[in-house]
């Protein structure tokens, strides 16, 4: 291990490794490369496990090695996999490679005038419930699970060679938060290097923005939908354009980078739209730049009724189905919002509907945007349909969330 001397190291935490066999179904799952075994999935195990065990699979009838990961405690995905059909050592030489192969996906971004990226995506890059996301210097780490505290010793001093980053933030989850050791370390701990501001200033396709690494949601930016927002930046010079669900305004800034004539931002939250307006003052443009304070659906309802309409109206709203037992609910929304947006686009404008709940299929989503910009009077024609960037890599069912529709509507 390159020892860093300004990191902050974890005492040594002792691993055990457990023997697990599965039923019928958890071993097929397993067998197609799926990274989540759940606990009812279990039928036989050799000691009792703690956060961050290595956890080896076998064969129920050949005892032959099927997969390993790590033991979850915590979680009813009681191991999270990362090595399939053929046995490794998980080890520091493991991690580095598992990196450096997620950090050759992510190169091509870095020809391009960007210095912000998600250079780990969790169980997408093998490593589950691990997030690493690069905004310019500034290397932020978030964990979904105390598996990794064991390994992180091994793992920042090859995220910090990759990224050549000089700066590391510690960001946990809510679960992390709330049970479990975390070996003295907090969320919004650096544990590398000097943080010189809470607020990191970042590229995307020549657009600033910037990110509060230490308090902000998730790692302080959403990076995900970086290729819908340079698209809209193209599409909008001379335009009218509203971003509804607007956040930090990252449609809203790239529209008026992109020469818009006039932006409103739509958000229920004032922070957000107070970050939104900072974002738009870190670039040159010549639009004019609104926002409004309101629930979407209320806000939509209410432009409408004022007859507005736009050249191009983005709806980009958080995940609404979170648990299965929403997905009705979610699917409602979506329809609602379709409906809502359509009656806002001027005639040949463009409506963009977004989802990133992965419960609610692409097919699905796009199904009901469909019907439901129809069932509004409108006739469209899909101009282009998009999933992940390259960042965002998909490597099974459930990490396959985003998905954005591109409709001109007459």
């Amino acid at each position: 291990m390159v020892f860093l001397p300004s990191m902050k190291y974890v005492e040594d935490i002792d691993i055990k490794r457990l023997a697990i066999k599965l039923r019928p179904s958890g071993e097929r799952m397993v067998k197609k490369g799926h990274p989540w075994v759940f606990e009812d999935s279990i039928v036989k195990q050799n000691i009792d496990g703690g956060a961050g065990d290595l956890a080896i699979i076998y064969d129920t009838k050949k005892n032959g090695f099927l997969a390993c990961g790590l033991y979850d405690p915590y979680s009813p995905i009681r191991i999270k996999l990362m090595q399939f059909k053929k046995a490794a050592q998980i080890n520091e030489t493991w991690f580095s490679t598992k990196i450096n192969d997620a950090f050759q996906i992510r190169k091509p971004l870095l020809e391009t005038d960007t210095n912000s990226y998600r250079l780990l995506f969790g169980e997408n890059d093998n490593l589950p419930g691990f997030i690493a996301d690069v905004y310019d210097h500034v290397l932020v780490v978030k964990l979904y699970s105390h598996i990794w505290f064991p390994y992180l010793n091994w793992i920042l001093p090859n995220l910090i060679e990759v990224s050549q980053c000089k700066t590391v933030v510690l960001r946990l989850s809510r679960l992390l938060k709330s049970k479990g050791e975390t070996y003295g370390l907090q969320d919004g701990t650096v544990i590398y290097g000097e943080l010189e501001d809470d607020v990191v200033i970042f590229r995307e396709h020549g657009v600033s923005f910037s990110a509060n690494v230490i308090k902000g949601h998730k790692t302080g930016y959403f990076l995900d939908h970086r290729h819908n927002r340079k698209r809209v930046g193209e599409l909008s010079r001379g335009k009218s354009v509203l971003d509804v669900f607007s956040y930090a305004g990252g449609f809203s800034v790239h529209a008026l980078k992109g020469g818009a004539k006039e932006v409103i931002s739509l958000d229920i939250s004032k922070h957000a739209l107070a970050m939104a307006k900072e974002n738009t003052k870190l670039n040159n443009h010549d639009g004019k730049h609104q926002i409004i304070v309101a629930d979407a659906f209320e806000g939509l309802q209410k432009l409408i009724d004022e007859q507005k309409r736009f050249d191009i109206v983005v709806i980009d709203p958080p995940s609404f189905a979170k648990r299965e037992n929403e997905v009705s609910r979610a699917k409602k929304s979506y329809a609602k919002l379709a409906r809502l947006g359509a009656r806002l686009v001027s005639s040949n404008g463009v409506l963009i509907l977004a989802s990133c709940s992965s419960r609610v299929v692409a097919e699905d989503f796009f199904e009901i945007s469909e019907e439901n910009i129809l069932d509004s009077g409108s006739v469209f024609e899909v101009l282009e349909k998009t999933y992940h960037d390259i960042d965002h890599p998909v490597n099974f069912p459930e990490g396959a969330y985003l998905k954005c529709g591109y409709y001109k509507l007459s």
